[in-house]
């Protein structure tokens, strides 16, 4: 017999046939939806992740003040969420790194370095008070059946703070994902009061890990958002830097692989990294020989993880639903979920005080009124007690404030009769004063719950806002050009003949230093210009005449040109400058490209000359002069695309170099930004003056010292301890008042700076701990207007320090001007009018 099983398939089983794709839609929606509700993406109700939800429930369900192993706590987890216990370990580790809802003993790991936490048996853990007093509540908790049906979980915990925002969140799910910011404790109060009471508020992130932020394209914490993270780098000396801290989410070994990173490839040039880290961050950046420091914390911020980007996405559960939303609006639905919880816990007070009141009442008129003596009259059956209590009831019915039940007359029959007994009416009397006091203040309350939850948030502050101060220093980043602080790791070679250029032409032409991230300017013969990148070899056309490195933006550096137009024969002269381009695309610069166009003469300015050339015509043109000197100082500087000045519509034989000139640029116009300490053409910040050639700038700091430096613009100036700045003039006599701590009194000087090293920082007050600068100017006639004594009524005088202080060396200790209780000093004369360089003249310290 055959096994084959010849039935065909009946319209009810092909009814009942579920296809794989339709299987696979299912399930996988079912997938995502359990993905990111139950384990990726935090609730809008309490800022929690399931599993953090529940181990903070199991915790509780533990909580007796001590200390639990966190194997115990994980265990206990488990009762309730469906997965293993390493991933209950992790959230554990987490929840206490952040030092906030969880008080923890033991080692649990370093976020700065990376460290792992001990293992769960080692280490324990308790709810923090914080925790007991914001997160649970079982009268407004709303319960479900746990995963097996054992036991009942929360929803949401009744959360009566924006926890979110103060631990953040991250997880990815399927389809999305979450990145929202950790902010600071104490704005976040202080952000939802201001919500409360109407008012416009402000939130920014705020990183354990410390470092600096600039959130000037932070969108509120929404999708399309960014924020710049910076670690502090201080100058040690002229060979060290100190990394202070690591920007959030990269630990120490991170950034010091990415410092060796950058150092293998050339970016930056450092002899070593050596990671001293204890207590607080410390790792040690030990410098190249002739290597600025200046440079280098700038490369730093560009090519290693001391700078990052994080881009935030705030995607959080509400009404079981994934939605994007921005940080205000977390903060504005925390605070009216805290209010609306709040209203809630002072309903059910107010019901339990009015049937603590109801109760009392009762009690007090069931002695009073001797009804307790019906227990001993003689009835029926217990129903005929009841019913002849409540009838002696009746005349006080009208004073309470519901009706009598019978479970509230059994209630008061179940008192022990040693009570009756010891009864104190007067005892009773004052209870129920109580409980009417405590029923007023409930509804004043109610009658008033933003004061009410405004009252409420004030005492969270108090009570649990000291030490929680920002730590990331919110400022704003200058922008580092990349080509301008990589290190010259490579060397660019040129072929004029055959037109090459590259890294790898090392038999032919050298032309200069460069890093790989560099852009080379080449003009040709024929008139053609192109940019390109630094690569082993690229063919750029034959017969070139300039390469040079490209520095976008560069409006100093000048072309002097002179070429004949292919078509009419005429020749032109021309400058102009090059300050953007599109990569790799060619450039006509004469007139219209036209064939036989050709350059005859070209020179590269950095600083706009203008020299005198020589042309010679040839023999055979019909001119008269054959031979006359071009001075290009008078072809104004014009576009790229400029036809130039006509030279001669004769044929040129030759032009010859004759007498260099000097630049008819104007000397660079520099600005002090005191926002991220550095210098600027942008007009940002205060004008210091005009510089050229071998021009230095004045610096003075805080601590009493100054300083020379060069005018570039990768010049870094701490604007925390930076109080005065200024074009150098050694003709300028420098006037300082400062405060001598030893001799508790301000002294006066007035000196000229003597020193011209640059990038040295010389002490010009009295060394000694506690001193510190006053003031310093280099006006002309300073006087000073002295306010001494009290603040509230201070006295006022007005010294000419060009008559009371002789001018001395740099070096001198000063003359006395005021004892220890000088309020202030300020510069009381009238503006000068600022002279070329001369641009902070009333000496205002930043």
């Amino acid at each position: 017999m055959s096994d084959i099983d010849n039935t065909q398939p009946t319209d009810e089983s092909l009814h009942n046939i579920t296809h794989i794709g339709g299987m696979y839609e299912s399930w996988f929606l079912d997938y995502a939806s359990y993905v990111i509700l139950e384990r990726a993406v935090p609730s809008v109700e309490d800022g929690l992740k399931p599993v953090q939800r529940r181990i903070l429930h199991a915790m509780k369900e533990l909580d007796d003040g001590r200390f639990n192993k966190v194997a115990n706590i994980i265990g206990s987890t488990m009762q309730y969420h469906p997965h293993g216990d390493a991933s209950i370990g992790d959230a554990i580790v987490n929840l206490g790194q952040k030092d906030l809802l969880i008080d923890t003993q033991g080692n649990w790991g370093d976020v700065r370095t990376g460290d792992d936490a001990a293992a769960a048996r080692y280490i324990e853990a308790r709810l923090s008070k914080f925790a007991l007093d914001v997160a649970y509540n079982p009268k407004t908790t709303s319960w479900q059946v746990s995963y097996d049906g054992r036991k009942n979980e929360p929803l949401a915990l009744p959360m009566k703070f924006p926890l979110l925002l103060a631990q953040g969140a991250e997880g990815i799910a399927v389809g999305l994902s979450t990145k929202i910011l950790p902010h600071n404790f104490n704005e976040l109060i202080d952000a939802s009061i201001k919500y409360l009471r109407g008012r416009k508020f402000e939130l920014y992130p705020d990183f354990m890990t410390g470092g600096m932020i600039d959130i000037a394209n932070y969108n509120d914490g929404k999708r399309g958002g960014k924020v710049r993270v910076r670690a502090h780098i201080e100058e040690k000396d002229k060979k060290t830097l100190i990394v202070k801290d690591v920007p959030y989410g990269v630990t120490t070994t991170a950034l010091m692989e990415s410092i060796v990173k950058a150092n293998d490839t050339g970016k930056i040039k450092i002899k070593k990294v050596v990671d001293n880290t204890a207590k607080d961050v410390e790792i040690e950046v030990q410098l190249a020989p002739g290597i600025s420091p200046d440079i280098t914390i700038d490369a730093l911020y560009a090519f290693t993880d001391c700078e990052i980007s994080i881009s935030p996405n705030a995607c959080v559960i509400v009404e079981d639903k994934p939605r994007f939303i921005t940080v205000s609006d977390l903060l504005k639905y925390s605070a009216e979920f805290t209010k609306d919880l709040l209203k809630r816990e002072l309903e059910i007070k107010l019901n339990e005080l009015q049937e603590k009141w109801h109760y009392t009442s009762l009690e007090k008129i069931f002695f009073e009124k001797q009804i307790y003596k019906e227990l001993e009259e003689k009835h029926k059956d217990w129903d005929a007690v009841i019913a002849a209590i409540d009838k002696r009831f009746v005349p006080y019915k009208k004073n309470l404030k519901r009706e009598i039940m019978r479970e509230d007359i059994v209630k008061l029959t179940e008192k022990p009769v040693r009570r009756i007994y010891r009864l104190d009416i007067n005892e009773l009397n004052e209870q129920i004063k109580a409980i009417d006091a405590d029923i007023k203040q409930v509804k004043h309350d109610l009658a008033n719950l933003v004061d009410f939850t405004v009252s409420y948030y004030e005492g969270l502050q108090k009570k649990y806002g000291k030490g929680r101060e920002r730590i990331t220093e919110i400022k704003t980043f200058d922008t580092i050009q990349v080509q301008q602080v990589a290190m010259a790791n490579t060397k660019i070679y040129v072929n004029r003949a055959e037109g090459f250029v590259g890294t790898s032409l090392k038999k032919d032409e050298f032309v200069a230093d460069c890093s790989d991230l560099d852009n080379i300017i080449i003009f040709r013969k024929d008139g053609k210009m192109l940019v390109t990148k630094v690569a082993d070899k690229t063919f750029v056309g034959k017969d070139i005449i300039h390469i040079d490195i490209f520095r976008k933006g560069d409006e100093r550096t000048t072309y002097n040109m002179i070429y004949v137009d292919g078509k009419s024969g005429i020749s032109y002269a021309k400058r102009f400058n090059v300050t953007g381009i599109t990569l790799n695309k060619e450039y006509d610069l004469t007139t219209k490209g036209e064939k036989n166009s050709k350059v005859h003469y070209f020179t590269a300015n950095p600083n706009g000359e203008a020299e005198v050339v020589s042309i010679r015509l040839s023999p055979n043109c019909a001119a008269r002069n054959k031979e006359f000197d071009l001075f290009f100082e008078t072809i104004a500087i014009k576009g790229r695309n400029s036809m130039g000045n006509q030279v001669t519509k004769y044929p040129i034989r030759t032009v010859k170099f004759k007498e260099a000139g000097v630049s008819t640029l104007a000397g660079q116009k520099l600005w002090y930004d005191d926002q991220v300490g550095r210098l600027n053409t942008e007009e940002r910040g205060v004008y210091i003056g005009s510089f050229e050639g071998e021009d230095k700038v004045f610096v003075a700091f805080k601590n009493g010292t100054y300083e020379l430096t060069n005018f570039e613009l990768t010049n870094r100036y701490d604007p925390n301890e930076l109080v005065y700045i200024e074009k150098f003039n050694p003709e300028k006599i420098v006037s300082a008042i400062y405060f001598d701590a030893d001799k508790k009194q301000f002294n006066a000087k007035r000196f000229k700076i003597e020193t011209q090293t640059l990038n040295n920082k010389f002490s010009f007050i009295k060394e000694g701990q506690g001193n510190y600068l006053e003031m310093i100017t280099t006006h002309s006639e300073p006087v000073i207007l002295l306010k001494t004594g009290k603040k509230r009524n201070p006295e006022e005088e007005e010294i000419d320090l060009a008559e009371f202080v002789e001018v001395t060396g740099w070096k001198t200790v000063g003359t006395r001007i005021a004892g220890d209780d000088l309020i202030s000093a300020e510069l009381a004369s009238e503006e000068e009018e600022p002279d070329e360089g001369n641009g902070n003249p009333q000496g205002e310290l930043f």
